[in-house]
């Protein structure tokens, strides 16, 4: 290998250019609870507090004793990984033990099935493909009856057992005929079947989501820089805001449509309508991640499952980044009354080790099928499930005392977070958020009296200063969210400390100040 190429940037190179103009563009070498190592000029190490988390990966934190003495144990016993098109009961017990926590906090008992994946985007990914063949299996169910009623309504019209009453005509806009006075009848149901089946589906979302950047999931996501650029290549998907029962019902009353039949009622033929499934699936966060820590209020959840339930519209629930224990349940969407067709979950299911999610089905959609048309070679592997496993067997042990560590831990962060947005009300907006997923938005500086803040405002950058600023001078990690750039998110592992707590209090602090003041000049984006 030449030594030279060794030192040009191939690995995305512009994405290193953007973080080293905020000053992030650190190394780490060593990662354990909330702490990352980096090396400083002298090469030696120096901790910096971790409140990124792995964007909600590390309920456990980094490198966590017990997850890294059970991946031991497993790389030991030399576990294969690939192993597919095989028997898989680590994956059975996996899928049994997110079940048994499921029923416990929904308080049901029907089954969820699993398929397994890779990443939480691929488990979107998993959920969209699913919906759709589930619509579109059950679109041809209903083809299907509605053609049995049509044949049994021809047999009827030629044996003279029933008559064909100028309404059908009228409903349909055709002429009644001289020869078979049901041709132009069925042509035209065929011709309109036809055109309604072909549509393509429709995805309902909710602005402010994110559900990924692949060629589907990116379509669903509601930031338009990462959507528009791909748009001929995705589903087809209508973003509604939340809270608003009118704004959904405008979309149902634009998208929906019948399909056609025939039926016979006391000697006469009827045109018959069943509601033709347009929508694929509803996807919602139950706390918005990247849309800036934003919940959903229960209004909000009580609107949106009542309209799912109502016009057959399955739910996926993406839990994904507010899922395993984060905000003090395995499902943050439990507290909120919500009941998901499909579930999402990834992140902290790998153990900060692993690289796993799961999409998780309901037996009243699942559709066997599936099992034959989708499939990831890395998917449902013994490493990646025995460490899920593990992780499940945390959050649960003592009477789920993870969950309440989540909601504890996230409750003295919360009164932190609280406790300087009363003193700088000038400058923060709002603290939001569950349990460890926490939000802290600051005022719009685009028009601050300082250049540097001004222009890092204009230039959607300015959360991203603002971390480097964390970073550099006060040894702490995190970022803003992706599509709210005005958002800090915290969220760190259950192991968080008071005094971690303080040292985040007194930095935030001292960039409250900063801005309070609009001294742009004492910003530090670099250790140099």
């Amino acid at each position: 290998m030449n030594p030279e190429s060794a030192v040009v940037e191939l690995a995305e190179p512009y994405l290193r250019g953007l973080l080293a103009s905020a000053g992030l563009d650190v190394e780490y070498v060593r990662g354990e609870g909330n702490t990352l190592y980096r090396r400083d000029a002298n090469g030696r190490e120096t901790p910096v507090l971790d409140y990124a988390g792995g964007y909600g990966s590390l309920i456990f934190g980094h490198n966590n004793p017990e997850i890294v003495a059970r991946a031991r144990e497993l790389l030991d016993g030399s576990v294969p990984v690939h192993a597919q098109f095989s028997a898989h009961p680590y994956a059975t017990r996996l899928a049994a033990e997110l079940n048994r926590i499921i029923h416990r906090e929904l308080g049901v008992d029907e089954p969820y099935y699993a398929t397994f994946a890779n990443s939480g985007a691929e488990a979107i990914e998993a959920a969209v493909k699913h919906a759709e063949l589930d619509r579109v299996l059950r679109q041809g169910e209903a083809l299907e009856e509605l053609a049995g009623g049509t044949e049994r309504a021809r047999a009827a019209v030629a044996d003279g057992s029933a008559t064909v009453p100028d309404a059908v005509y009228a409903h349909l806009g055709t002429a009644r005929p001289a020869g078979d006075p049901l041709a132009p009848v069925i042509e035209e149901i065929t011709r309109r079947n036809g055109e309604r089946a072909a549509r393509e589906p429709v995805f309902l979302a909710l602005e402010g989501g994110f559900h990924g950047k692949l060629m589907g999931s990116v379509q669903l996501t509601h930031n338009e820089a990462y959507r528009t650029p791909f748009a001929a290549l995705g589903v087809r998907a209508r973003f509604v805001p939340r809270g608003s029962a009118e704004a959904l019902e405008r979309v149902r009353a634009e998208e929906r449509g019948v399909l056609l039949g025939l039926d016979v009622d006391n000697g006469e033929v009827r045109v018959v309508e069943r509601e033709h499934p347009v929508f694929g699936a509803f996807l919602l966060e139950p706390v918005q991640g990247e849309g800036g820590i934003q919940p959903l209020s229960d209004q909000d959840a009580r609107i949106i499952q009542e309209f799912a339930d109502a016009h057959d519209c399955p739910l996926v629930i993406d839990e994904i980044q507010s899922g395993l224990g984060r905000t003090g349940s395995l499902l943050a969407s439990s507290q909120m009354g919500l009941r998901g067709d499909y579930f999402a979950l990834a992140k902290s299911l790998g153990g900060g080790l692993a690289k796993a999610s799961v999409m998780l089905v309901r037996e009243t959609r699942y559709r066997a099928q599936f099992e034959l048309v989708h499939s990831s070679t890395f998917a449902k592997d013994a490493f990646s499930c025995h460490i899920a496993l593990k992780v499940l067997e945390m959050l649960d042990r003592d009477g789920g005392r993870a969950f309440r560590q989540a909601t504890e831990r996230g409750t003295a962060l919360q009164t932190m977070l609280e406790k300087v947005r009363t003193s700088f009300p000038d400058v923060v907006k709002e603290v939001r958020g569950r349990g460890l997923m926490l939000g802290f938005e600051f005022h719009d500086q685009s028009e601050a009296e300082h250049p540097a803040i001004r222009e890092a405002a204009g230039g959607g950058l300015f959360g991203y200063v603002i971390a480097g600023h964390l970073l550099n001078r006060h040894s702490i990690r995190t970022f803003p969210t992706a599509s709210a750039v005005n958002t800090l998110r915290f969220e760190p592992s259950v192991l968080l400390t008071d005094e971690e707590i303080g040292r985040l209090e007194e930095a935030l602090t001292d960039v409250c100040v900063i801005l309070r003041e609009q001294a742009g000049e004492r910003l530090v984006l670099s250790s140099s």
